[in-house]
């Protein structure tokens, strides 16, 4: 096996929590009917449309036509979306330091839209200032898990997919890079992968341990 040259993360529930429930748990005091509205009005599959690129103009006169009942909720979706990103992951930006600190390339494939990456990529500028590139599939009209899109961020970052880990929350995700070659890691926990960040020698303790932060 190649020595691990670069780790390329995913960024929804790997380095950031990221739940559609936040942004509307406020706006909908009643459980059962939140519940419904995330089920049956803005669900996984409508999102996912933005993902692969299409605007959320389209996508949201297209749902209020469906349901104009919730026609201001649904516009909130594109006014706020960048509230449905939480906090980073517990234990994340010291994995990500410390793989900067040692050296390691970073790079990221996100599933996320071209219109909503810019202000959250802006207000978590200091996360992401060590990554060398990030590939957003609403740019590219490509999605995990299609093989493309692993081929395109292969190519893009110069890596080899042999010396590439590639960290994801999503199972069918990590086996579509991995069939492409990449080395997979299924996110649970930050302690995890740096363990297995440790054993791939990307993380060298002893180091860590003299450093003075």
């Amino acid at each position: 096996m190649a020595d691990i040259a670069a780790v390329v993360f995913d960024v929804g529930n790997v380095l950031y929590h990221w739940t559609p429930r936040v942004l509307y748990e406020r706006l909908i005091d009643d459980d059962r009917a939140l519940d419904a509205f995330l089920r049956d009005v803005v669900t996984p599959d409508w999102h996912f449309q933005h993902d692969r690129g299409r605007p959320f103009a389209e996508t949201s006169a297209e749902l209020i036509a469906r349901h104009p009942e919730h026609a201001a909720l649904i516009r909130l979706w594109g006014e706020k979306f960048i509230d449905s990103v939480g906090p980073a992951v517990e234990g994340m930006p010291e994995v990500v330091r410390e793989l900067h600190e040692g050296g390691v390339p970073l790079f990221a494939i996100t599933n996320f839209s071209d219109e909503f990456w810019p202000p959250f990529h802006a207000r978590e500028a200091a996360l992401f200032a060590p990554f060398r590139d990030i590939l957003v599939s609403g740019a590219e009209k490509l999605v995990k898990p299609d093989p493309a899109i692993y081929r395109l961020a292969l190519d893009r970052f110069g890596l080899r997919a042999e010396e590439a880990l590639f960290v994801d929350d999503r199972e069918d995700n990590i086996l579509a890079a991995e069939a492409e070659g990449m080395r997979g890691h299924l996110f649970r926990d930050a302690i995890a992968l740096r363990e297995e960040l440790v054993e791939l020698g990307c993380i060298d303790i002893q180091k860590m341990a003299s450093r003075k932060w």
